[in-house]
Parts: C-alpha cells; sequence; structure tokens
C-alpha cells in the first residue's frame, strides 16, 4: 500500500473515528452550556448504550458475526436496536438529571460534578456485576459489502456510521435552531434567570438536553461497537475522554463545536496510529489540547456557555 492509499484508508478510519467521537462530545457539551457542569457520568451512559445495543441485537436473533442481513430487515433491526438503545440511555440520562442532580442544582461548589463521578462507577460496577468482565464479540449483521479506492476499503460499516451520525447531527441541528423546544435550550444557556422570567419551563429544557445528550452517547455507542466489533466495560473511559477533549478542543457549549472537535480527533488519531506510533496518539491529541487552551482558551469555535454575571 503506498502512502496515498494509506492516507485515504485513514481519512476513512479518521471520519468513522471523529463521527463516534462527535456523538459522545455532544452530550457534554449540551449539558455544560446549560449548567456549566461537567457530566463525568456521560462516560459509562455510552458503554451502557454498547451493551443495550448488543442485547437488543442477539434479542432480533443477530449473534456475533455470522448473522448477515440484507434489505429491509436489516435496515428494520438496525433502526430497531438505535431505536431503543437511545430511549434507555436518553432515561438513564433523565433519571440522572430528575432523580440527583436536580435537587443538587442550587448547592454552591463541585458536589454536582463529584456526583456524576459517583454515578459513572455505579454504571461502571452494574455492567460487570450484569454482563461479566469479559468482552463481548458485538453482533455485526451487515454484509460483506467492500468498495475499493485504488488500495484503500470503504466497507458498509462505515457507511453505516457515517449515515447514522450525519442524521443524528443534522437533527440535532435542526431541533436546536428551529424548534421551539431548541429555542429555548438556546435561551436558557444564555440566560437561565431570564429565560425563567420569559416563561420558559427551564427544568423541562435541562431534562431534555440531557435525554438528548444521553441518547446521543447511546448512538455513539452502538457506532464502537459495529465498528470494533466488540464491547466491554472498559470503552468508556478512553472513548469519553476523547469526546470531553473533543468537546473542549471546538469550544465547550458549542454545537457545531463538538461535531467539529469530534471530526478532527477521529483524524488525529488514525493518522498519527498509522504514519508515526499508536503509543504517540494520546501524547499528540492532548497536546493539541494543551496548545489550543493556551493561545484560544474558549476552543475552536468559540464557547457557548451560561451567561451567569
Amino acid at each position: 500500500m503506498t502512502a496515498y492509499d494509506l492516507a485515504l484508508q485513514q481519512l476513512i478510519n479518521g471520519f468513522s473515528l471523529g463521527s463516534m467521537y462527535a456523538l459522545l462530545a455532544l452530550g457534554f457539551t449540551l449539558v455544560y452550556g446549560i449548567l456549566e457542569l461537567i457530566n463525568f457520568s456521560h462516560f459509562n451512559v455510552f458503554m451502557v448504550g454498547s451493551f443495550v445495543a448488543f442485547y437488543v441485537l442477539e434479542g432480533f436473533g443477530v449473534v456475533g458475526q455470522n448473522t448477515i442481513m440484507t434489505g429491509l430487515p436489516l435496515v428494520g433491526v438496525l433502526l430497531a436496536a438505535l431505536a431503543v438503545t437511545m430511549l434507555v440511555t436518553g432515561g438513564i440520562g433523565v433519571g440522572i438529571e430528575r432523580l440527583l442532580l436536580r435537587p443538587l442544582r442550587a448547592v454552591k461548589g463541585p458536589a454536582a460534578m463529584i456526583l456524576t463521578i459517583g454515578v459513572s462507577y455505579v454504571l461502571f460496577n452494574i455492567v460487570i456485576l450484569g454482563a461479566g468482565a469479559d468482552s463481548k464479540n458485538f453482533p455485526n449483521p451487515l454484509p460483506p459489502i467492500v468498495f475499493t479506492f485504488e488500495n484503500a476499503v470503504l466497507r458498509m460499516r462505515e457507511i453505516l456510521i457515517w449515515v447514522i451520525s450525519l442524521l443524528l447531527m443534522g437533527g440535532l441541528t435542526y431541533f436546536v435552531g428551529y424548534t421551539k423546544l431548541g429555542k429555548a435550550m438556546r435561551a436558557t444557556a444564555q440566560d437561565p434567570e431570564a429565560a425563567r422570567m420569559m416563561g420558559i419551563d427551564v427544568d423541562r429544557v435541562i431534562m431534555m438536553a440531557f435525554f438528548l445528550g444521553s441518547a446521543l452517547a447511546g448512538a455513539g455507542g452502538m457506532i464502537f461497537g459495529l465498528y470494533y466489533n466488540y464491547t466491554s466495560f472498559i470503552i468508556g473511559f478512553s472513548a469519553g475522554l476523547r469526546a470531553f477533549t473533543a468537546a473542549v478542543l471546538g469550544g465547550i457549549g458549542n454545537v457545531p463545536g463538538a461535531m467539529l472537535g469530534g471530526l478532527l480527533i477521529g483524524l488525529i488519531e488514525a493518522y498519527s496510529g498509522a504514519f508515526i506510533a499508536t503509543a504517540w496518539t494520546d501524547v499528540i491529541i492532548f497536546s493539541l489540547l494543551v496548545l489550543v487552551l493556551v493561545f484560544r482558551p474558549n476552543g475552536l469555535l468559540g464557547r457557548m456557555a451560561p451567561n451567569k454575571s
């Protein structure tokens, strides 16, 4: 494989990884944009999403790599798995906000952030106790269709990941920009007290932010499983940390920034692993983050956070 072919292959891989990181980063940025809260439980909501997708696909009879589907059955199974996964993880996000974080909203200091760390460990250990500590061979019903460009390979899994990610990110962009509830979210992010005085149900808006962010994390978890063909209780930390880096890189609280940051992190991971060394990937990613925070503290596209002055 020539350097050109390798670069093209890593472009394909980078966009696939970046799509997953972007979906996960959006969860961080939606919550931070309204509450200025880093939701560390988001790491393992993503991990739970991969397990939910795993069991839903197995429930449809898709086991391991041997069950190949085509046509409407494939589309139906994937849509059902995606919908169930997003609803379950979205419900987890709502439960975390409604039952645990809402009572702490008036408490100053790091109490809420520390609580999300605790919730993350609870989810982590529930999965270990319920599913076991061994890695799972993720079901993959996709047909082995391959498109070649020179010597670069584009498989059905990459196409599926791109389609799912584009639809979800496009839907979120439309929702935030053009719907009544999306405009209420932007108003709440700008000034929660003014939004409340204008008749906006701020509690409902915050709950919706948690639902959407967690649902997107669940979609990212399913994408992880389809891309890597495995899932495990340990996947939340590394993917979540890179997605959080993507959110900060693009501009925490900025929805387009989270998408851009996710794609950049995915491309950096793919190219650094191929042309330098996999061991240097984290060094490069976090060195870039340090440089961005030093020279552009608000991220590449600027920070959109509550104005509480």
